[in-house]
Protein backbone atom coordinates (compact mmCIF):
# COMPACT_ATOMS: atom_id res chain seq x y z
CA UNK A 1 0.00 0.00 0.00
CA UNK A 2 1.37 3.41 -0.93
CA UNK A 3 2.40 5.91 1.71
CA UNK A 4 -0.29 8.34 0.49
CA UNK A 5 -2.98 5.68 0.99
CA UNK A 6 -1.68 4.90 4.47
CA UNK A 7 -1.67 8.60 5.35
CA UNK A 8 -5.25 8.98 4.09
CA UNK A 9 -6.45 6.00 6.12
CA UNK A 10 -4.68 7.33 9.23
CA UNK A 11 -6.23 10.78 8.64
CA UNK A 12 -9.68 9.21 8.25
CA UNK A 13 -9.30 7.28 11.50
CA UNK A 14 -7.91 10.32 13.39
CA UNK A 15 -10.90 12.43 12.35
CA UNK A 16 -13.29 9.52 13.10
CA UNK A 17 -14.53 9.60 9.52
CA UNK A 18 -13.50 5.94 9.30
CA UNK A 19 -14.72 3.82 12.19
CA UNK A 20 -14.30 0.14 12.85
CA UNK A 21 -16.85 -2.01 14.62
CA UNK A 22 -20.07 -3.72 13.66
CA UNK A 23 -22.35 -1.69 11.41
CA UNK A 24 -25.50 -2.51 9.46
CA UNK A 25 -25.79 -0.93 6.01
CA UNK A 26 -29.03 0.44 4.57
CA UNK A 27 -29.23 -2.79 2.57
CA UNK A 28 -29.17 -4.76 5.82
CA UNK A 29 -25.67 -6.17 5.39
CA UNK A 30 -23.14 -6.23 8.20
CA UNK A 31 -19.95 -4.25 7.69
CA UNK A 32 -16.78 -4.16 9.84
CA UNK A 33 -16.29 -0.45 9.10
CA UNK A 34 -18.23 2.76 8.45
CA UNK A 35 -16.97 5.75 6.42
CA UNK A 36 -18.87 8.98 7.14
CA UNK A 37 -17.57 11.61 4.70
CA UNK A 38 -19.96 14.12 6.30
CA UNK A 39 -17.46 14.41 9.14
CA UNK A 40 -15.06 16.25 6.83
CA UNK A 41 -16.89 19.36 8.03
CA UNK A 42 -14.41 22.07 8.92
CA UNK A 43 -11.82 24.07 7.04
CA UNK A 44 -8.82 22.18 8.38
CA UNK A 45 -10.12 18.71 7.50
CA UNK A 46 -11.50 19.84 4.14
CA UNK A 47 -8.16 21.44 3.29
CA UNK A 48 -6.28 18.28 4.15
CA UNK A 49 -8.79 16.18 2.19
CA UNK A 50 -8.30 18.49 -0.81
CA UNK A 51 -4.54 17.93 -0.63
CA UNK A 52 -5.09 14.15 -0.72
CA UNK A 53 -7.29 14.57 -3.80
CA UNK A 54 -4.69 16.80 -5.47
CA UNK A 55 -1.76 14.49 -4.71
CA UNK A 56 -3.68 11.45 -5.96
CA UNK A 57 -4.81 13.20 -9.13
CA UNK A 58 -1.32 14.51 -9.93
CA UNK A 59 0.24 11.09 -9.27
CA UNK A 60 -2.25 9.43 -11.64
CA UNK A 61 -0.81 11.20 -14.67
CA UNK A 62 -4.31 11.87 -16.01
CA UNK A 63 -4.66 15.20 -17.82
CA UNK A 64 -7.35 17.36 -16.23
CA UNK A 65 -8.55 20.92 -15.92
CA UNK A 66 -11.05 20.50 -13.08
CA UNK A 67 -12.27 18.07 -10.44
CA UNK A 68 -16.00 17.54 -9.99
CA UNK A 69 -17.56 15.84 -7.00
CA UNK A 70 -20.82 15.51 -5.10
CA UNK A 71 -22.36 18.68 -3.70
CA UNK A 72 -22.56 17.36 -0.15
Amino acid sequence: MSNLRQEFIAFSVETEVLRFGEFTTKAGRLSPYFFNAGLFHDGATLGRLARFYAQTLLASGVEFDMLFGPAY
